[in-house]
């Protein structure tokens, strides 16, 4: 059974998903809005937001919330990222009535009460301080500030502890009307449930949902570029390289992905087979794509010994243009299977198909099936590889970052992939 969209008057999508045989079900209430919504003056609400909102709601306290959700056998969270916020619940067959309450509760009718903002800035404090002690998470956040300095995407998810400090339960308050304005929400199950139910039950729930008062906007993304290298008595190197990637509807999309792919996306790929088999630069090493609405980031991510870490980055440029000369068939064939693989098998999970249906519906206006995303896949070609990674390498920016002893800053200058040198 495919699945089935719905509006109500003031906006809000429904998606129910039924899938036969199964015993469970998942909700969830996905937000077109996070962190590229923000100002720097309010850097880190959005996260600040989704922490506040499980404080207390609609009359549960924070105990409340998780208790009588995970007393029905449930399981709820949370997540906020640069684009979208998203509130989900798992549950048994017969759940969705609890989980649609409770998830209406927390998106509609937070507490937003002051002692309690004060003790969660401390906790997210704590979260900031955290995150800034994991190399391997201090990296990507260096990386991304330089591919777009200036601009919500290059700052922190988290905020910093000056930005949330500025937070007040009136402040907050506007912020989460204008946010969590109807016209922004997707509420999407899939799973053990009856779409007759799921329809009554959001329309009791977020039907009388109205817009605040404040707008929102966020400006286009651009990709700058730039370089830091931060010393660190560490065992290890951590780098991030990044490259200007794709906005999600862009028409190279699943070219750049197939890229990514076969140049770092598993254990055949090119560089893992070279950097780590062969020539033993690096326990970690992969590349990855990041897609937002209207821009994207293209990685490679490498952790190595200090000494190795240019060598790494010098044969990382060197794959990047190699592959845009002359990707092999049975490469593409692989990175086919593989990101077919990935598609259909986070479709055999309720919580993954109800998160897509979502995000599709945030960033195409539409649901898209597996058998169309399966068939763009499928089309793309050699050609395609060798113009995206033309693509890549035309635009002559990158932003690096580099985590670790002093001599690994060497990578900066080392990687370097260029389409003269290609």
């Amino acid at each position: 059974m495919s699945p089935r969209l719905h509006r109500l008057s003031n906006g809000v999508r429904i998606v129910a998903d039924p899938m036969d045989g199964l015993q469970s079900s998942a909700l969830s209430v996905v937000i077109r809005g996070g962190a590229r919504w923000e100002d720097e003056a309010r850097n880190g609400w959005s996260h600040l937001l989704e922490h506040m909102v499980f404080k207390g709601a609609g009359g549960r306290s924070s105990r409340d919330i998780v208790e009588v959700i995970e007393s029905a056998g449930g399981q709820i969270n949370a997540a906020t990222g640069y684009e979208r916020t998203s509130f989900q619940v798992r549950c048994l067959a017969g759940g969705v009535p609890l989980a649609m309450s409770v998830l209406a509760d927390l998106v509609r009718r937070p507490t937003m009460a002051e002692a309690d903002l004060t003790q969660e800035k401390s906790v997210i404090g704590q979260e900031i301080a955290e995150a800034a002690d994991a190399p391997d998470d201090k990296v990507f956040d260096l990386a991304q500030a330089h591919a777009f300095p200036g601009q919500a995407l290059g700052r922190p998810i988290l905020g910093t502890v000056q930005s949330i400090g500025r937070a007040t339960p009136a402040s907050l308050g506007d912020y989460h009307r204008a946010l969590y304005s109807p016209e922004r929400i997707v509420v999407s199950a899939a799973g053990a449930l009856d779409e007759d139910e799921l329809l009554s039950l959001a329309e009791a729930a977020f039907g009388d949902a109205r817009r605040g008062s404040d707008e929102l906007s966020t400006q286009p993304g651009r990709f700058v570029g730039g370089a830091e290298a931060e010393t660190r008595k560490l065992e290890q190197a951590h780098l991030v390289l990044l490259m200007e990637g794709v906005g999600a509807s862009d028409p190279d999309y699943f070219a750049l992905r197939l890229f990514a792919e076969i140049l770092g996306g598993g254990m055949s790929s090119r560089l893992f087979q070279i950097v780590r088999e062969q020539m033993g630069l690096a326990y970690a090493i992969d590349a990855y794509c990041e897609s937002y609405e209207d821009v994207g980031v293209f990685g490679v991510y490498v952790g190595s010994a200090a000494a190795d870490a240019p060598r790494a980055a010098r044969v990382a440029a060197e794959q990047i243009m190699a592959l845009s000369d002359a990707p092999s068939p049975a490469e593409l064939a692989r990175a086919q299977a593989q990101l077919k693989a990935h598609l259909f098998m986070a479709r055999e999970s309720p919580m993954a198909r109800a998160e897509q249906a979502a995000a599709h519906l945030h960033l195409f206006d539409r649901l898209l099936p597996p058998e169309t995303l399966g068939a763009q896949i499928e089309a793309i070609s050699l050609e395609d590889l060798r113009r995206v990674g033309g693509r890549l390498l035309s635009s002559g920016r990158t932003a690096m970052s580099v985590l670790g002893p002093k001599r690994a800053g060497a990578a900066l200058q080392a990687f370097a992939p260029t389409a003269n040198a290609a």
